[in-house]
C-alpha cells in the first residue's frame, strides 16, 4: 500500500464520522446554541473567558496534541509493525477517542465548567469523586515529569550529523532551546496585544504565525545562547510550569495555544506534502514481534503505547479543565471536542508515516522526537531545498518541543485546579499552594532522573492515561443514564478501554516488581501501577453499588 492511499482512506474515515457520527452525538447531548455557557456566566478574565471557535480550536488542539500522538505511534510501529498501529489509530480515534473528548467537553459545559472529578462526584458519589481527583493528580504529575524530561532532552542534545553540516560551533539542542524561548516570548507579545487592542484573529495569523516560524530560523543562529545542563533546564522548565499555570489565560495560554495550533496545522500540511509528493516507500515491516518494552506482547501494550493517538484521558481533563471555561456557545463543542481529536488522529498517522519511511537500522536507538524532527525536516526540504536542512530539522524539533510546552502549561494548571477543589482554597492561597505542591513533586523526580528516563515509564503513562479515559467514560455514562439518554456509545468503549488498561497495569506492576533492585524506578513504576489499579477498582465498585442501590430504591 502506498502512503497516499493510506492517507486518503484515513481522511475519508474521519471526515465521514465527523459529519455523521459527530452530528448524531450533538443531537443526543442536546447542545443549545442559545444557552449561556460558563465562559459568560462566570467570566473572570483568568480562567473563565469566552474565545472564538477559530481561536479556541487552535489552543485546544495544541494542548491535547503534544508528544503523545507522536512518540506513542512511533514506538508502536518500531515494536509491533505499522499495520496494528494504523488499525488502532483509525478505529480508536473515531469510536473512542473523539467520543470521549466530545462528551467530556459537552458535559463539563453543562455542569458550569466543572472538572471530570466534580462530574464523577455528582454522578457516582463523593467517594468516587475524591478517588478520581487523586487518580488524576497522580496522572498529571507523571505527565509533567515525562514531558519535562522529553523537553530537557531536546534542549541539550540533537542529531549533529544531520544538523550541523560541518559547523563545529552549531549546537542542535541549543538551537531548539533558543527557538522555543523565542516562541514563548512571541506568545506573550501576542497576548498583550490581544488584551490591549483586541487583535483580530486574521491579523494574528498573518503576522505572528510567520514570526513563529522565524523563531526556528533565529534559533539556528543562536544555538549557543542557552547551552545549559540537564538539571538547570529541568529547574527552569518546572519554574515555567509554575508561573504559567497561575497567569491569566489571555497572557500566555491562549496566544501560545493559538500559535501552537497553527504550527500543528503547518505540520499537517507538511505531512500531506510529504505523503502525496515525497518519493518515499515503506521501510518498516507490517507486523513485528516486539523485542523490547514492558511486556513484549502486542496485547494489551499496543493500545497503551499508542495512547494519545487513539484515546487519551488527559484530553478529558483539558476539555473539562480549561476548554470548557472558554466555550462561547454549546454548539462549538462539536468542532472543538470531536473535530480536534480527529485532527490529532491525523497527527498520529503522520508520525506513523514518518517512521514507516525509515529503515529499522536507521531508527534503532533514536528517540521518537529525533525521528519526528528528521521526518518533518525531510518534508520541509521538499519545499525549501535540501541545502536548508539545518533550519528544516530545527523547525521540526522546535515544533515537537512547543507541543510539549503546551501540555506542560495545561497539565500544571489542571493539577492546581484539582488541589483547589480538594482543599476548597480560593484566590491566591489556592493558586499558590496547588502550584507549589505539584511543581515540587515533579521537580523531586526530575532531580533524581537521568536524561531519557521518560522511556522507563512511558507505558505506565500510557496505561494510566487510558485508564483515566475509561473512568471518564464511566462518569459520562452515568450522566447519560441519569439524563435518560442512550448509553451504549460510551458504555461499550468504556468496558474495552477499562479491561485493556487494567490488564496492562497489572502486568507492569508484576514485571517491574520482579526487576526492582531496591527502591529504584522499577519499584516506583510497580507501586504506581498498583496504586492506579486499586483506585480504579475502588471507583468501579462504588459505581456498581450506586447502580444496585438505585435499582433497590426503584423496586
Amino acid at each position: 500500500m502506498s502512503f497516499s492511499i493510506l492517507a486518503i482512506l484515513f481522511l475519508a474515515l474521519i471526515t465521514t464520522f465527523y459529519f455523521v457520527y459527530g452530528r448524531w452525538l450533538s443531537k443526543l447531548l442536546k447542545l443549545d446554541i442559545h444557552a449561556k455557557t460558563p465562559a459568560h456566566e462566570k467570566r473572570d478574565g483568568i480562567d473563565y473567558e469566552p474565545a472564538t471557535p477559530f481561536y479556541l480550536f487552535a489552543q485546544h488542539f495544541s494542548a491535547i496534541a503534544a508528544a503523545g500522538p507522536i512518540a506513542g505511534p512511533i514506538l508502536a510501529v518500531q515494536m509491533y509493525g505499522w499495520v496494528p498501529a494504523v488499525l488502532w489509530i483509525s478505529l480508536g480515534v473515531v469510536l473512542i477517542g473523539a467520543v470521549h473528548d466530545f462528551t467530556s467537553l459537552a458535559v463539563s459545559v453543562k455542569h458550569g465548567g466543572a472538572s471530570i472529578a466534580q462530574i464523577a462526584k455528582d454522578n457516582l458519589g463523593p467517594k468516587s469523586g475524591f478517588a478520581i481527583m487523586i487518580f488524576i493528580w497522580l496522572a498529571l504529575v507523571y505527565i509533567i515529569v515525562a514531558f519535562s524530561d522529553i523537553t530537557v532532552g531536546s534542549f541539550i542534545s540533537g542529531t549533529e550529523e544531520l544538523m550541523a553540516g560541518g559547523q563545529q560551533t552549531f549546537k542542535p539542542g541549543g538551537a531548539v532551546a533558543s527557538a522555543s524561548v523565542f516562541y514563548l516570548l512571541l506568545s506573550i507579545i501576542l497576548g498583550l496585544l490581544n488584551k490591549k487592542f483586541k487583535t483580530p484573529d486574521w491579523v494574528a495569523m498573518v503576522v505572528f504565525v510567520p514570526l513563529a516560524i522565524g523563531c526556528a530560523w533565529l534559533g539556528t543562529y543562536t544555538s549557543d545562547w542557552f547551552d545549559l545542563g540537564y538539571k538547570t533546564w529541568a529547574l527552569i522548565i518546572i519554574l515555567y510550569c509554575g508561573i504559567s499555570s497561575v497567569l491569566p489565560v489571555w497572557f500566555l495560554l491562549q496566544p501560545r495555544g493559538f500559535l501552537g495550533g497553527f504550527l500543528l496545522y503547518i505540520v499537517l500540511i507538511l505531512g500531506v506534502i510529504g505523503i502525496f509528493f515525497g518519493d518515499y516507500s515503506i521501510q518498516q515491516p507490517a507486523f513485528k514481534e516486539a523485542a523490547a518494552g514492558a511486556s513484549g506482547s502486542m496485547f494489551p501494550f499496543l493500545f497503551v503505547t499508542i495512547a494519545c493517538g487513539a484515546c487519551s484521558g488527559f484530553h478529558g481533563i483539558v476539555c473539562s479543565g480549561t476548554t470548557s471555561k472558554q466555550i462561547d456557545k454549546e454548539t462549538h463543542c462539536h468542532p472543538i471536542g470531536y473535530g480536534a481529536m480527529l485532527a490529532e488522529g491525523f497527527v498520529a498517522l503522520i508520525a506513523v508515516v514518518i517512521v514507516m519511511m525509515m529503515s529499522q537500522e536507521s531508527t534503532a536507538g533514536l528517540k521518537p522526537g529525533v525521528i519526528y524532527g528528521r521526518g518533518i525536516g525531510e518534508f520541509l526540504t521538499l519545499l525549501i531545498g535540501a541545502e536548508n536542512k539545518t533550519f528544516a530539522i530545527t523547525f521540526g524539533a522546535m515544533v515537537f518541543s512547543t507541543f510539549v510546552f503546551d501540555t506542560l502549561d495545561v497539565a500544571t494548571r489542571l493539577a492546581r485546579y484539582l488541589i483547589q477543589e480538594l482543599t476548597g482554597w480560593k484566590g491566591f492561597m489556592g493558586y499558590g499552594v496547588g502550584t507549589v505542591i505539584t511543581c515540587l513533586m515533579a521537580l523531586a523526580f526530575l532531580m533524581q532522573m537521568k536524561e531519557g528516563s521518560w522511556a522507563a515509564f512511558w507505558t505506565l503513562f500510557g496505561a494510566s492515561n487510558q485508564l483515566l479515559a475509561a473512568l471518564t467514560l464511566l462518569s459520562i455514562t452515568f450522566w447519560l443514564r441519569k439524563s435518560k439518554r442512550p448509553i451504549l456509545f460510551t458504555l461499550i468503549p468504556m468496558f474495552f478501554v477499562l479491561v485493556i488498561t487494567m490488564w496492562a497495569l497489572g502486568l507492569i506492576a508484576i514485571t517491574n516488581w520482579q526487576k526492582a533492585q531496591g527502591f529504584d524506578f522499577a519499584m516506583m513504576n510497580s507501586l504506581g501501577s498498583s496504586a492506579l489499579v486499586i483506585l480504579a477498582i475502588y471507583i468501579c465498585i462504588q459505581a456498581l453499588f450506586k447502580v444496585l442501590l438505585e435499582k433497590r430504591v426503584s423496586a
